[in-house]
């Protein structure tokens, strides 16, 4: 396992990063315009690459939330930056300025934030078996709210999340756990194996870029669909 732990946080973040415009740009711009032929194939492909996105985000929020010396700072930036995003992301999902049934993944890794906290601050109080059973009933019920609140990746999010904090020592033992919880999307296995080339560094990276890219490019992606009329 350690020969194939060649890319750090920052690499993977970026990897990430990239599939996840390749991904967005499609839906947006490239599915309304389908009609067979080389774009078809081109849709394709990034349908493909779009689906290594989601498993590496989802895993570096647990990381930090092991990692972070300040869990509720952690929790603040997803809630801001999921203000932020909100507009961007209707605008490139739905072509409005609101939707309540339709929300980004900022508020889906907040909800994931919090289930953690309950459910790490439950370990040492409670007898195994109730630990183990109270943890069950939790991410029944916030899978359930994120399905009724519209968040982006709904129960999904929240059961891979789960996973990779269940098996934080060892994420190959996670992989099988998260692949069935996206079972929707098989290809995203490509992304949680990718998981596995992560070598423990930080690696050179920025915090707030990283945390703008995602309302900057949905808000780009969301005026070109209102200038194109998409």
């Amino acid at each position: 396992m350690n020969r194939i732990k060649i890319f750090s946080g920052a690499t993977l973040k970026y990897i990430a990063m990239i599939t996840m415009l390749l991904d967005h740009f499609n839906k947006a711009l490239i599915y309304p315009y389908l009609n067979g032929g080389v774009l078809l194939i081109i849709s394709d492909i990034f349908d493909i690459l779009g689906r290594i996105a989601f498993p590496i985000f989802c895993y570096f929020v647990v990381e930090g939330f092991f990692k972070t010396q300040n869990r509720r700072k952690y929790m603040l930036y997803m809630l801001i930056f999921g203000m932020i995003s909100e507009i961007p992301f209707n605008l490139f999902s739905t072509g409005t300025l609101f939707n309540i049934n339709c929300n980004n993944i900022m508020f889906t890794f907040l909800l994931l934030l919090i289930m953690l906290c309950i459910i790490d601050k439950l370990k040492n109080k409670l007898p195994k078996f109730f630990y183990i059973v109270s943890s069950i009933v939790i991410v029944a019920v916030f899978s359930l709210v994120a399905m009724l609140l519209g968040l982006d990746y709904e129960h999904h999010a929240i059961l891979s999340g789960y996973f990779f904090y269940l098996f934080y020592k060892n994420t190959l033992l996670s992989i099988p756990f998260c692949f069935i919880s996206m079972y929707k999307q098989p290809l995203s296995l490509i992304g949680y194996f990718l998981i596995l080339t992560y070598n423990g560094k930080r690696g050179n990276q920025n915090k707030i870029f990283n945390y703008l890219f995602y309302p900057t490019h949905l808000l780009i992606l969301g005026i070109l669909r209102l200038i194109l009329n998409v």
